[in-house]
């Protein structure tokens, strides 16, 4: 089965393709005729690449859903190329941890102390406030079932979040077919955005490169835009559903959009996102669940976490600029929605981690065992979960932090408790066991 993305151009507005499984990047057509239209309508089926792991663009994409939802919103925010977690929630305390990173391992005397054993890095300063108040988390030695290397493979496995089973949709998917009715709002892809794999299925989303730059493609004023609008209204008034359903729900999302394009956006409580992509899609987000368009579930998708050389020190370079950002950008989100981050769960995800020890580059390889960042009214904070397996050479995974907690464990507990949703169809042959880090939305 597959979702129903539409594809944009690289000027990030909407036009409906040919096909689909563009590149992230890859310019598409915006002439459109009625045969282009609707051969394009016919392929909405297919389903757009995996975004590229070591790019630093990132991309969104927003599942949007009806009003009988209750849970909190859901957002993924993916971490593509292997992120380092032994850098971001460093287990100072363990003393193979400095011997196996003799120039990249965060000092303890440098690290933001968080239990006996674990302490942020400084770049992640912004996020300790959040921290010491409750609303933010982590979960160390988090892993896959069964783990590998490839970026690719280990990015399929985690979006399917299926591993044993013949499932072969996504579980974002799968959770938004759970949350009832879903709107009309049709899949997009904007600007360099691709449908991730964890939304592959029949129900709809749509990808948002950013809201002011959502528009239909060839309509450059609002004169222009409401002729195309009644043209295309027009033209799908007697097409089969098939045709027509993705085209009118287009149309719903631009009109949607229109309004909160025209009001700006000043973000609320003095909260300043940094420049870049997490922070200008962390922006974008709070926006939308500010409108109350329906949200359910979204993903943001940040590269350039693929660093085999060059990963830097506790206070400089590659890992140093970008969890600044990462940090600036969360604890912005976190300030800008103030109160309604109370109906918000947000989870970091990346397909593995690095290996323990660095590399003659200065940098470390593929690993395995990782951290996820867990932010929301509704989490247990200022708390390290899961088991630590300890890094000495008998307690790692062929050289790699064992992952003791499989990630979908999270995410689990995350529907159960903030979603208000069942767990079992989302993610078939998970277990039972539970972290006890979500209160139970009232």
């Amino acid at each position: 089965m597959t979702s129903n993305p539409v594809h944009a151009t690289s000027a990030d507005s909407v036009a409906p393709p040919e096909g689909c499984g563009c590149p992230q990047g890859q310019a598409l057509t915006s002439q459109v005729s009625r045969r282009t239209l609707l051969a394009g309508a016919s392929a909405l089926g297919a389903i757009g690449a995996v975004v590229g792991v070591a790019g630093p663009s990132a991309a969104t994409q927003l599942a949007f859903a009806g009003t009988a939802y209750t849970g909190d919103t859901i957002v993924i925010l993916s971490l593509r190329g292997g992120f380092d977690g032994l850098s971001a929630v460093a287990p100072v305390g363990d003393p193979a941890y400095a011997a196996a990173r003799p120039t990249i391992a965060i000092p303890a005397s440098r690290a933001i102390k968080l239990d006996g054993m674990f302490g942020l890095h400084p770049a992640l300063a912004p996020l300790k406030p959040i921290w010491d108040a409750g609303g933010l988390a982590a979960v160390h030695a988090v892993g896959q079932v069964n783990p590998t290397r490839s970026h690719f493979e280990a990015m399929a496995t985690m979006e399917n979040a299926a591993p044993g089973s013949s499932v072969r949709t996504g579980w974002l998917d799968r959770m938004i077919g759970l949350s009832g009715p879903v709107s009309t709002f049709a899949s997009a892809a904007v600007g360099s955005a691709t449908t991730p794999q964890s939304m592959i299925g029949p129900n709809p989303e749509v990808a948002v490169r950013t809201v002011d730059s959502f528009a239909l493609s060839g309509a450059s004023t609002p004169a222009e835009a409401a002729r195309w609008t009644t043209a295309l209204s027009a033209l799908y008034a007697g097409a089969p559903a098939t045709l027509a359903a993705p085209a009118q729900a287009t149309l719903g999302a631009l009109s949607t959009m229109s309004p909160l394009k025209a009001a700006g956006y000043t973000p609320a409580n003095g909260a300043a996102y940094p420049k870049g992509a997490v922070g200008d899609a962390l922006r974008d987000l709070a926006r939308l669940i500010k409108a109350r368009v329906g949200l359910r579930a979204a993903t943001i998708d940040v590269g350039n976490w693929d660093m085999h050389s060059g990963l830097g020190t506790s206070d400089n370079g590659w890992m140093f600029r970008q969890l600044t950002e990462l940090g600036q950008a969360l604890a912005a989100f976190n300030q800008d929605l103030g109160a309604q981050m109370g109906d918000v769960t947000l989870v970091t995800l990346s397909e593995f981690g690095r290996r323990v020890a660095q590399n003659g580059s200065g940098g470390l390889d593929h690993g395995h065992g990782n951290v996820s960042l867990v932010m929301g009214g509704g989490v247990r904070g200022g708390k390290v979960y899961g088991r630590w397996p300890g890094l000495a050479a008998a307690n790692l995974d062929n050289g790699d932090l064992a992952g003791t907690t499989d990630y979908r464990t999270i995410l689990a507990e995350a529907l159960e408790q903030r979603a208000r949703l069942s767990s079992s169809t989302v993610f078939p042959l998970l277990g039972p066991d539970r972290l006890g880090m979500f209160a139970a939305k009232a």
